[in-house]
C-alpha cells in the first residue's frame, strides 16, 4: 500500500503509546510530513525514526481546548484513544461515555468551528454488533449491543458517520475483530487475551480455556490491522461514512487457538505448558461466548486490502518478538 498520499500531510494519533498506534506510527512517519503523537500524561511514547518531524503531546482526551488547538493544522486523524475494558464500562457507564464518546464529539466540533474537514479513521470493535446468530458476519448484520462499552463505541460510530453526511469530516469506522501480535501490552485484562496467553506460555504457566473453549473467535494479525488503517485513508473517497468489519475471515475456536500456542511455544523454546479447562468466572459478560467470524469482503472489494497472515504464522512471529524483547 503506497503511503505518497500522506507526503506534506500533517497526522495526528490519538492513544499513541498504545497497542495499535505503536505500529502503526513507524509506516506513518515513514511518509507524512508531520505526525502529532497524543497520549495521556505519563505514556511512554515509542521511539520515532522516520522522516516525519514528529511532535509529543501530553494530554487530557476529556479537555475539550486541547481539541480546538490541535484540530487546526491537522489533515488526518487516526483515533485509538479509549477505555477498553467491558467490564470497567459496566462498572462506571459515566466514566466510559466521558473516555468513548463525549472526545469523539469534541473532536468533531472543533473541526466543524474551525473549518478543517480531516480524514477521520475510528478503531471500532465487532462485538459493537452483539450476539450473533451465524458466522461470517458482514456490516449487513443489525447491531444490537449487549454492553455498555459497545453501545458508546456504537454511538461514536453514528455521530462519525452523521458529521460526515454534515460535510465536516471524512469519516470511517473499522470494527476490528481480536488483533494480536508484537507491540506493548494491552492496558486492560479483558484485551489483548491471545497476547497475553502467549506470555504467559513462554512464562511456563498454565494455559486456561472457560468450559470447552468451544467459541469461535477470528485473530487477526496486527500488521494486517496496520495495513487496513492506511488503506482506509488512502480510499477514503470510496469508504467515507460507513462501517466495515476487520478480520482475517477465519474462525478458530478459543481451546484450538491455546493449543496452537501450546505446540509453538514447545516448537521455539522445547517448554511444555498445559492447557486446562475452568469454571467461567460468575459474573463473566456474555459477550465472551459469542461466535464471531469477519466477512471483510466489502472492506476488500473498496480498498483492495485483505488479510495476509494466518494464526500459526502470527503466532510464531508474536513468539519470536517477546523472545527477542527479553534478550
Amino acid at each position: 500500500m503506497s503511503l505518497s498520499f500522506l507526503k506534506d500531510k500533517t497526522v495526528l494519533i490519538t492513544g499513541a503509546a498504545g497497542y495499535i498506534a505503536a505500529n502503526l506510527s513507524p509506516r506513518l512517519e515513514a511518509a507524512a510530513g508531520m505526525i502529532l503523537r497524543l497520549d495521556r500524561p505519563g505514556a511512554a511514547f515509542p521511539p520515532s525514526s522516520g522522516r516525519a518531524a514528529v511532535r509529543d503531546i501530553a494530554g487530557d482526551i476529556r479537555d475539550c481546548d486541547l481539541w480546538d488547538e490541535l484540530v487546526r493544522e491537522v489533515d488526518v486523524i487516526f483515533h485509538f484513544a479509549a477505555q477498553t475494558s467491558v467490564y470497567a464500562a459496566e462498572q462506571d457507564p459515566a466514566a466510559d461515555l466521558q473516555i468513548n464518546f463525549l472526545p469523539v464529539t469534541s473532536i468533531l466540533e472543533a473541526c466543524r468551528r474551525h473549518g478543517r474537514t480531516p480524514v477521520f479513521l475510528y478503531a471500532g470493535t465487532v462485538t459493537q454488533v452483539g450476539v450473533t446468530t451465524t458466522v461470517p458476519v458482514n456490516e449487513d448484520v443489525p447491531d444490537c449491543p449487549i454492553t455498555v462499552y459497545d453501545l458508546h463505541k456504537l454511538l461514536a460510530e453514528q455521530y462519525l458517520q452523521y458529521y460526515t453526511r454534515q460535510g465536516i469530516v471524512r469519516a470511517a469506522v473499522l470494527r476490528l475483530a481480536n488483533v494480536y501480535g508484537p507491540g506493548p501490552k494491552s492496558g486492560s485484562a479483558d484485551r489483548g487475551v491471545l497476547n497475553a496467553m502467549i506470555r504467559r506460555a513462554l512464562n511456563g504457566e498454565t494455559l486456561t480455556v472457560y468450559g470447552e473453549g468451544n467459541y469461535l473467535r477470528d485473530y487477526v494479525y496486527i500488521d494486517d490491522v496496520v495495513r487496513a488503517f492506511t488503506a482506509a485513508a488512502a480510499n477514503i473517497d470510496a469508504i467515507a461514512g460507513r462501517h466495515f468489519v476487520i478480520g482475517s475471515g477465519r474462525g478458530h475456536t478459543f481451546a484450538a487457538a491455546m493449543q496452537t500456542i501450546a505446540a509453538r511455544v514447545f516448537h521455539h523454546t522445547g517448554r511444555r505448558v498445559e492447557v486446562v479447562s475452568v469454571a467461567p468466572p460468575a459474573r463473566l459478560s456474555p459477550i465472551e461466548f459469542r461466535q464471531f467470524v469477519a466477512d471483510s469482503g466489502r472492506f476488500r472489494q473498496l480498498t483492495g486490502w485483505r488479510a495476509q497472515w494466518h494464526l500459526i504464522d502470527g503466532i510464531d512471529a508474536t513468539i519470536k518478538d517477546f523472545l527477542h524483547r527479553r534478550d
